[in-house]
């Protein structure tokens, strides 16, 4: 279902995330050269991020992007799942539970898995809680550079 992202995903890739910095996934959309800077990381090896692309009955489903950290909170790695989207045709397969799934078994070495959410997002909310994952009482402070 998950296999690593490639040079030939450019396009589908770049379409999906559009689509997905247009839903109600996200507060707000991005410039399109981030999203060609993170897939140019991406199939580069970079050590902070890891992409997926989802596949299902032959075709691309969605993707996936995780990046990697430590944290002394929990004594070790945690993987943030920075991005998961699932075009619209596929969901409500079962797809994300197997994501999630393959997610844990490619990072058995990770302390903590870790995501965002946005409050009206209730069918990721839904998939999320059902899958164990309980809110972190943190606000979460930014600044861009």
């Amino acid at each position: 279902m998950l296999r690593n992202i490639n040079i030939n995903d450019k396009k589908e890739y770049i379409e999906m995330t559009k689509e997905f910095y247009t839903s109600e996934a996200v507060l707000h959309s991005i410039p399109q050269e981030y999203i060609e800077t993170t897939f140019d990381n991406l199939v580069n090896d970079t050590p902070y991020a890891k992409g997926y692309m989802i596949e299902y009955n032959g075709g691309v489903a969605g993707y996936v992007l995780l990046a990697i950290t430590y944290s002394n909170e929990v004594g070790g790695k945690v993987v943030w799942i920075e991005e998961i989207f699932i075009k619209e045709e596929f969901r409500g397969k079962g797809i994300g539970k197997k994501v999630f799934g393959q997610i844990k078994e490619l990072n058995k070495d990770a302390k903590r898995f870790r995501l965002e959410v946005t409050k009206e997002n209730l069918g990721a909310i839904r998939l999320y809680e059902n899958l164990g994952y309980e809110n972190l009482d943190y606000l979460q402070m930014t600044i861009d550079i």
